[in-house]
């Protein structure tokens, strides 16, 4: 949709006046804004035309005027700019990564961070465990009948298991299971590398070396007891208590249907899903997102990287009422940061 320049001039300073005033914007108000230099029958008028086009609508019997998803649409996709942040401000918040290098700590840091600076929900969809890609796995003996397994993937993030053996290994025959099982398999994704293993061991003759047999079959219970343990924790969020002071978001029918949808993690998953193949950030707004639960709420999201291969997404949930322009841009550079504190810790 295109408007003219002073219909554009005019939804842009309504929605601006409400974002911030949180009250019903009348034409007498906005004709006193000096950035219109118009006069307030003329602003009825194109009030009028606005509200004919869906862009904006009464509330109740007030003179006033609030926008609609679809004003809000138009507002954030042609009349914004996302509010850079300082330097300074950019410095200290990488400073918060920099202390970590435990991949899941930095997932937490950054929903956290997302929750302080927009005031709002904050959430990170943590990575897909059956895409991570094997990096390697180490053999280290604690004892005659224990091993300890350390899975590594090439996002960084390392996964220690205890696991009992039958025969007793010495610390040269279990450096050689590892370089067996970490030449066979290193870059596979874990789902495919557990495929393999099942294969492998079906495949499996007396030929084969004891040791490899361990191998697998260690590592096989360090991949499946991992997946096991991440099915419960697709999503890290922050802050959804925020939301309970928010006057947008006060109606008890509204906030339960939010808290259910926080609770199962299947909307607002899907709908953060949506933005994984995309560049830079999306935004959605009220009923856009097709799930009743967020009709009144706006979701920001963007993907976050590892060494340029996407992993995931994180986001801000809040009101559809909220200075997109500020948010858009804590979304912007926390996915930055994470993306670069994550690269870093993969490297190391």
């Amino acid at each position: 949709m295109t408007l003219d320049a002073r219909a554009e001039n005019v939804l842009k300073n309504l929605v601006e006046t409400y974002i911030q005033e949180g009250q019903p914007v009348g034409s007498r108000t906005l004709s006193k804004l000096p950035q219109l230099d118009v006069s307030s029958a003329t602003v009825r008028n194109v009030m009028a035309d606005l509200e004919e086009l869906g862009l904006i609508k009464s509330p109740h019997t007030s003179a006033g005027r609030i926008p609609t998803a679809q004003g809000y649409r138009l507002f954030v996709d042609s009349m914004i700019k996302a509010s850079p942040m300082t330097n300074a401000t950019v410095t200290e918040l990488r400073e918060r990564f920099n202390n970590e290098s435990d991949p899941e700590t930095l997932i937490a840091h950054a929903s956290d961070l997302l929750s302080d600076l927009s005031r709002f929900a904050g959430v990170v969809v943590l990575p897909n465990h059956a895409t991570a890609r094997f990096h390697q796995i180490e053999f280290l003996r604690l004892s005659d009948t224990r091993v300890l397994a350390i899975l590594v993937t090439e996002d960084g993030r390392v996964q220690n298991r205890v696991l009992p053996t039958a025969d007793k290994f010495t610390e040269a025959e279990l450096i050689e299971a590892a370089n067996f099982f970490n030449s066979r398999y290193k870059g596979n994704s874990l789902d495919a590398v557990r495929r393999l293993l099942i294969e492998d061991m079906h495949h499996d003759n007396d030929q084969m070396h004891r040791l490899n047999r361990t191998a697998m079959q260690a590592a096989s219970r360090v991949i499946s007891e991992e997946e096991a343990s991440q099915k419960n924790k697709d999503v890290v969020l922050s802050g959804e208590q925020k939301l309970l002071d928010v006057p947008d978001l006060c109606q008890i029918e509204t906030l339960q249907r939010l808290f259910d949808a926080f609770k199962t993690k299947r909307d607002l998953l899907d709908l953060l899903d949506r933005s994984l193949k995309a560049e830079g950030v999306s935004v959605f707004i009220g009923e856009e997102s097709g799930y009743s639960a967020l009709g009144e709420c706006s979701v920001i999201a963007s993907p976050y990287e590892v060494d340029g291969k996407v992993l995931g997404t994180l986001g801000v949930v809040g009101p559809t009422r909220m200075a997109y322009s500020d948010v858009i841009s804590v979304v912007d550079v926390t996915a930055k940061l994470l993306s670069q504190a994550l690269t870093l810790s993969a490297r190391a």
